[in-house]
């Protein structure tokens, strides 16, 4: 039986927490803790270390699905996290006040593994955003020179963040994003 890691990322609220519960097979693991500083004003709890979810493919493939905090300050956590991973599943939420920005921030922060992994882009809050618009966010990742699928997405809906992971698959092998139950 073969088993994969994928790793969430995204800024502080994007609903990687939530996008891995959504998702997972088991109980999620998750590392959240009060918020102590400015984040408070966004969340009242926020991870610190990692969330951990199990996603169990049709064929006994298993997916172990890692999240990273948002909080800049924790970023070392991304790359302990990205170690083995085949891709990369970046939240982005579209009610920050520059979720462009934050997009070209991670993708910076994440550049060594995205180019040498997958990476998919879920882009969270258009509901209470609709600008910027799914197109722009195309065109800044065709601008830093990377191909990626980009989804508007409910992190809290399995359906939705499946789409991300099975888009993410079909990438690495047109063959294994049937195996992935919706």
């Amino acid at each position: 039986m073969a088993h994969h890691k994928i790793v969430f990322s995204g800024p502080v609220g994007a609903g990687k927490t939530a996008a891995i519960a959504a998702v997972s097979d088991t109980p999620p693991i998750s590392t959240e803790a009060r918020a102590s500083d400015s984040i408070r004003e966004i969340k009242a709890a926020t991870t610190v270390a990692m969330d951990y979810g199990l996603l169990r493919l049709d064929g006994g493939e298993q997916i172990h699905l890692y999240g990273t905090p948002g909080q800049e300050r924790f970023n070392f956590m991304w790359q302990i996290l990205s170690e083995g991973a085949l891709g990369l599943v970046l939240l982005v939420a579209n009610h920050r006040p520059q979720p462009l920005a934050d997009l070209r921030c991670y993708l910076d922060a994440f550049r060594p593994f995205i180019d040498q992994a997958r990476l998919a882009v879920g882009v969270t809050y258009m509901d209470q955003s609709a600008e910027p618009r799914l197109e722009d966010y195309h065109r800044t990742l065709a601008e830093a020179g990377i191909k990626a699928p980009v989804f508007e997405v409910d992190a809290r809906e399995r359906r939705d963040v499946a789409l991300l992971v099975q888009a993410l698959l079909l990438s690495l092998d047109p063959g294994v994003g049937g195996d992935l139950a919706i």
